[in-house]
This record gives structure tokens, sequence and C-alpha cells, in this order.
């Protein structure tokens, strides 16, 4: 190596610095580091440079090659063990992106001082490594070295990322014995740290004894209210804020914003972001995103149309978050179409922005296309996460895809994925509402920890299958395990109750919601009791029960026992109540429906005539009546009358050849269940053409023989298929089970499940 004299090192540093004038400084630094590109002697022994010109160029490189060929050439000169040169090394790597460097070089140091552990254990934390930050931590004191005021903010910051209280107290401890309580900036990583954790009275501890308390500190105890739900306590210190002279910035506002918004206050996030912009505060990325959700809640189009204009102006358009926010909430606003466009146009689809689209086609109930994006995103191979996992399997349960259900649950068990418990709740529902409620119990089983949320989920699956005392069997088993049950959970168990008359069972469980668990019924338990009573027959109780209700009886509850009264053909008190309705909701055709069947099947075909000229006369039309069947991944829908399938010819072919066996059983056409006022022949062949009985025999044709149907029907189904399928069942030897509006019947060898109680 060449020895230069001391001023041709100065030389050379004033160079490298700017001192000299012949160009500018960034052109004088891409020279120099231009000239330390190849790793020889020769290529750089021109270059005079001291430690401190080295520290200078490190310090301002940002190419990750660059820095390496810097790197190399310091170890050639032999100046790479001092201190000053390894801490810039070290930061140099973290600077270019390179944690993995930065680290092997980190461990290189015999004994890095407290700046070096500083900078390691911050840029593991800001590369979201939080559990590394904290094992540096630990080794830090191991070695020796006492962590400063600068240590602490990072490492707390990794305890509230992963929810670690106890290493947080602990650091706590330390932080108390050691002198550092009074420092601002660990004040507010505690505040941060304690409000993440959910630990706000120690936050509000730590921030009422902050003596100069700067923007900072306000926006961290202000933020933990916030994401905790207490949004009245953040605006109360957000108010007390301003009052002491501090105003609110940027990080302040989106805050309380995001607070209101997560917590499902989507008024008040709507105010607070107009408020914000009145005080001259700009919005950003941030303020979009949590923002959007607000108008998502609301289905206030016009308003995320607006902020979507906004974000155009302002050129954030693009953000991965505020574009996953848009897509939510156009999708939850109906506007499925401007959802996919965004969807359509973003260059970098993650996960996240597969699980908004997927979930957005979920909430506007189009099945078909979150499917179809579920199978896209796994052509495209992006893996689904835990998200799009729940989000897939509500779809899987309503179109009543038991293959497709089975699939995702062996990806849960091949990714290790069954301990999550909102998986194994969603996964119960799935089989329940697929009718294989074996295999939801045996995953209820085999959760190793259940919520309420579980408990729920097997007591409706059971009550859908008719299984009340199997649900009730279960409640004393989860009052034995000190479960607490909720409102929700109510509505299971009684309905339970009503789908197999257990009407004293509900009569108790209804009174103990009071007595027992302190809470009060709501709307939807006193429907699931009138629904009770109106099944089982007890049609004037369930009148005085109404009558004797402390709410307002709502369009569900009358809906409910209109619906008692079409079932047990009382004319006389279904027209009181379709009166309410028509009141109530007098653009509901259901009901309209209702009334007209019960008029059909009594024969009053006046009336039946002017309840259906009401309803051409204000624009309502009944729902067809719609069956699903599953055959090999693959939904085929049917309507009344259907003949558009390509084997429609071969479906009513051999619908007529099963009729006459199903004769020779001993069945007889209901053609009560006909509601137009024709012959008798012609009632039984209107009744060959029900939806479901075409699914059946389009299953039987394109199936082998055994094998069980599965269909799903979009209406309760009538009393006519219900024999019919009976009788179908014995005569072909197979398991059919029909989902309909309300339950699931399984037939076998001529009966069901639901011991003709529906």
């Amino acid at each position: 190596m060449i020895v230069r004299s001391k001023k041709t090192r100065h030389l050379c540093t004033r160079f490298v610095h700017g001192g000299l004038k012949t160009s500018s400084p960034q052109a004088q630094l891409k020279l120099s580091c231009e000239n330390l590109r190849d790793n020889t002697v020769e290529a750089t022994a021109s270059i005079p440079v001291d430690s401190y010109t080295y520290a200078y160029l490190l310090q301002n490189t940002k190419s990750l090659q660059r820095g390496k060929n810097l790197h190399a050439h310091i170890i050639i000169t032999g100046i790479h063990t001092n201190m000053l040169i390894q801490t810039k090394l070290v930061t140099m790597y973290c600077n270019c992106g390179s944690l993995e460097y930065a680290r092997q070089m980190f461990e290189k140091i015999p004994k890095p001082d407290v700046l070096l552990w500083n900078i390691i254990i911050g840029r593991y934390g800001m590369h979201n490594c939080f559990d590394k930050a904290i094992e540096l931590y630990h080794r830090m004191q191991s070695a020796g070295v006492k962590p400063d005021n600068y240590t602490f903010p990072p490492v707390l910051r990794a305890c509230a990322q992963l929810g670690n209280l106890q290493q947080g107290l602990e650091i706590h401890d330390y932080i108390k014995t050691s002198g550092f309580e009074c420092n601002i900036f660990v004040e507010n990583a505690l505040v941060a740290m304690y409000g993440r954790c959910g630990r706000l009275e120690d936050a509000r501890q730590v921030f009422d004894k902050i003596s100069e308390r700067d923007v900072v500190s306000w926006n961290v105890m202000i933020g933990g209210y916030a994401q905790n739900g207490r949004c009245n306590e953040a605006m109360r210190l957000f108010c007390q804020m301003q009052l002491t002279g501090v105003l609110p910035n940027l990080v302040t506002w989106n805050a309380v914003i995001a607070g209101y918004a997560q917590n499902g206050n989507g008024e008040e996030a709507l105010k607070l972001f107009g408020q914000m912009q009145l005080a001259g505060v700009k919005p950003n990325e941030v303020s979009a995103a949590s923002v959007l959700p607000a108008c998502a809640q609301l289905k206030a189009l016009q308003q995320g149309k607006a902020i979507h204009g906004y974000a155009i102006s302002s050129g954030f358009e693009s953000n991965e978050v505020v574009e996953n926010a848009l897509i939510d909430m156009y999708a939850k606003c109906g506007s499925t179409e401007d959802a996919c466009n965004i969807f359509g146009a973003m260059s970098n689809k993650t996960v996240i922005s597969w699980n908004a689209m997927i979930a957005g086609y979920a909430h506007c109930g189009h099945d078909d296309e979150g499917l179809r994006c579920f199978q896209q995103m796994h052509l495209a191979g992006m893996k689904p996460n835990n998200v799009t996992i729940v989000s897939v399997l509500p779809i899987i349960a309503r179109l009543a895809m038991l293959q497709q259900g089975k699939e995702i649950h062996n990806f849960i068990l091949r990714n290790g994925l069954e301990s999550h418990i909102v998986l194994g709740n969603a996964l119960i529902d799935m089989y329940a509402k697929c009718g294989n409620i074996r295999l939801a119990q045996s995953v209820f089983d085999q959760l190793s920890a259940k919520d309420i949320v579980s408990w729920t989920a097997i007591i409706a699956g059971h009550g859908m299958q008719g299984n009340g005392e199997q649900a009730v069997a279960l409640f004393s088993q989860m009052q034995q395990s000190g479960m607490k049950p909720d409102h929700i959970f109510f509505v299971a168990l009684l309905s339970a109750c009503s789908h197999s008359g257990l009407v004293a069972k509900g009569w108790q469980y209804f009174h103990a919601m009071r007595k027992d668990y302190g809470i009060t019924p709501r709307m939807e338990h006193y429907a699931c009791m009138v629904d009770l009573l109106g099944r089982a027959g007890c049609l004037d109780e369930a009148e005085e029960f109404i009558k004797k209700m402390p709410l307002e009886p709502s369009a569900a509850v009358w809906g409910t026992m209109l619906g008692a009264c079409r079932i047990h053909s009382n004319i006389e008190i279904g027209e009181c109540v379709a009166e309410c309705l028509f009141n109530l909701k007098p653009e509901t055709a259901g009901y309209y429906v209702l009334m007209s069947n019960m008029y059909s099947a009594a024969g009053r075909w006046d009336d039946v005539a002017k309840v259906r000229k009401t309803m051409r006369e204000q624009g309502l039309q009944k729902n067809p009546g719609c069956a699903w069947i599953e055959i090999k991944n693959k939904v085929y829908a049917f309507r009344v009358g259907d003949r558009s399938q390509p084997q429609s010819e071969a479906i009513y072919a051999t619908l007529e050849n099963l009729a006459a066996q199903m004769k020779e059983e001993g069945y007889v056409p209901d053609t009560n269940f006909v509601l137009h006022d024709v012959e008798d022949e012609e009632k039984e062949y209107m009744l060959c053409g029900h939806s479901e009985k075409l699914a059946i025999i389009f299953g039987l044709i394109n199936t082998c023989s055994g094998t069980p149907l599965r269909i799903i029907k979009n209406l309760r189904v009538c009393g006519d298929c219900h024999n019919a399928t009976k009788v179908i069942s014995k005569i072909v030897g197979r398991e059919i089970t029909v989902r309909d509006a309300n339950r699931f019947h399984h037939f076998k060898d001529g009966l069901c499940s639901c011991g003709d109680y529906w």
C-alpha cells in the first residue's frame, strides 16, 4: 500500500467532502465511489483516504453493490477494525436494505458498543422482525452493555406489535431502576406499548406522569383509546390536547378517525374527516384508508367516490392500502363493478387485495363470482391466508359445495392452520350448512380451545338438522365448561328448540336469558319464540305473546307469525297479521305470496285474484322457486317448470316413469300446493315441475347408483315435494338431503329426519 503524507490525505478528504469547488458535492461523491468500484489496490491506489472519508462515503452510499465494493476496499486498507468504520458499515447495510449483511457485520465485531446495539435492534424493529429485536436486547444485556434511552423505544415497540405484555412489563421495571423513566422518548414508547396491549389504565398512568408532553405523547394515548374501542375517551383527550395549546397533527386526526371507523361509528368518522380538512390539515393515504371503511359501513357510496376522487387528485390512488380500502368500500356499497375495475387495474395484487375482492363478492351475495375469484387467486400462484379461508368458507356453505369445502379443509390441515379457532369455527359452520353435521361435530370436538362462536356454530348446526335434543345437551356441556352465552347464542339455541318442537325448553331458556345471564331479550329472540309457538300450532298463545311484547313487533316477528298461519291454515289470524305486515312492509312481495297461498289452499280464488292484483299494481313479483345441486364441483340450477337444461327431455321422461312407481308405493299428489285454479290433472302435472324434483332427477341421472344427493332450495320445501322425496328415497335406495330456507331434511328409506315437523 502506498503511504502518503498527512497533507495529501487532508486534500483528498477535502475533495470527497466537497471542499474543492471543481464540481458539485454529488458529482465529487459519485467520482469517489466510481473509483472504488473495483476491489483491487491498483484501481484505488491513487485515492488517498482516511477513516473519516470512508465514514462519509459509507454514510452517503445507497447502493448495496457500491457499499460492498467500498467494504472490500476498507478491508484491503486494513481499517475495518476501526469502531467508527464498523458502525458506519452496519448502518450502511441497513440503509441499503440488507439486514442480513448488517447482521453478519455486527456479529464480527468483538465488543459492540451501545450505539451499535441500538442500530441493529432498531433496524430489526423497522423490518418487523420483532422477535429478533427482543432477542438482541437480551443479548445486549448478557454482554454487559447497558441500554440507554435510545434502546428502549424500539424494544417496547416490538413488545407492542407482538402483544407481549409480560416482556413489556419486565422492560418497564428495568427502566424504573435504571433512571430512564423521565425520558420523553421512553415514556411515549411505554404509553404506546401499554395501549397496544390493551392496558389502557397503565398507559394513562404513564401518560399522566409525563411532565412535558409533546404531540407524540398525546397521539399515542389517543391512539390507544381509539384502537381499543374507547372512542369517547379518545375524543375527550383530543379536546383536552387542544386546550393545553398542543395542536393535533395529521397523525392525531388519523388515529381518532380510524378508531371511530373500526368500532362501527362511521358517521362520527366521516364527520371528523370533514373537520380535519376545515382545520387546514391535508388528508394523506392513511386518512383515506382510515375513513373509507366508514363509507363502507354506512353504504355512503357518494362520499366514498368523493374520497376516491381526492386520492386521485392527490396522487396516492395507487397506494396499495388505499386500493384495498377502495375495493372493500365499493363492494360493500353494492358497486362490485367499480371494485372489480380497481382490482383489475392493480399492478401488484397482494393476498390482501384478493381477500378484499372475495369478501366483497361474498358481502353482495355474488357467491359464484366470489368462488371464481378464489379459483383465479389459486391460478395466479397466490397462497391463501387465514382471512382468505374465512371469507371463502361462507360462500361454499351458502352454495352447499361440500366437496370444495373438504378440499379447503385439507389445505388447512396441510398448512398446519387447524389450531386457528376462527378457521375451526368457519369449518363448523360450513359443514353444518352443507348438511354434514358429523364432520361439523368432529371439527368442534378437535378444537383445542372453544369460544362462544364455536358453541354457537355447532348448536345452530344441530338446530338446522332438527337435532334439538343434541343442541340442548351441548348447552349443558357449555355451561359445565364455564362459557357464558351471549345474545347471539340464544338465537341459535331458541331456533334449535323451535325446529324440534321443544316448547317447554324454549320457554325455559327464554326466561333464563334475563334471570340467569342478565341478557335482555331482543327482537330476534321474540321472533324465535313466535316461531317456536307457531310451528307447534299454539297460534293463540303466539298471538298473545306478541301483544305482550315490551317492544313494538317488527316485520320479522309478524312475518314469522304469518308463516305459522300458513302451515296450520289459519286464515282468520293470518288476515289480521297480513294487514299489519302490509302496513309495515308494503314493498315485500313474500308476505303477499304467503297470503295468496293460504287463499289458494282454501280454494278462495277470488281472494287470490285480489292479492295478485294488488301485487301487480305495486309492481311486486314473486321470488321464483329455485333449487341447486352440486355434481363434480359444478353447481346446476333449476327453476319451476325448467326446460332449459340440455337433459330436460331425459329428466321429464325419468320423472314420468318414477311417478308410476311412486303411486304404487302409496304416494298421492297433494294438489293443495298448486296455487292456480286449474283441473286436478293439470295440478298433478304442475307439481312434477317443482324445482327440487327436477334437481333430484338430474342428480339420479348423472351420478352412480347409491351416491347421496344434496339439494338446496331457496324457499320452504312444499308438503307435496316433501312427501314425494320420501318415496323417491325408498324407491331408488338413495340418501337425499334437502336444505330449504329454514332447515335440513335428510331423506332415507322413505323417512325424513324432521319427522314431518317443519
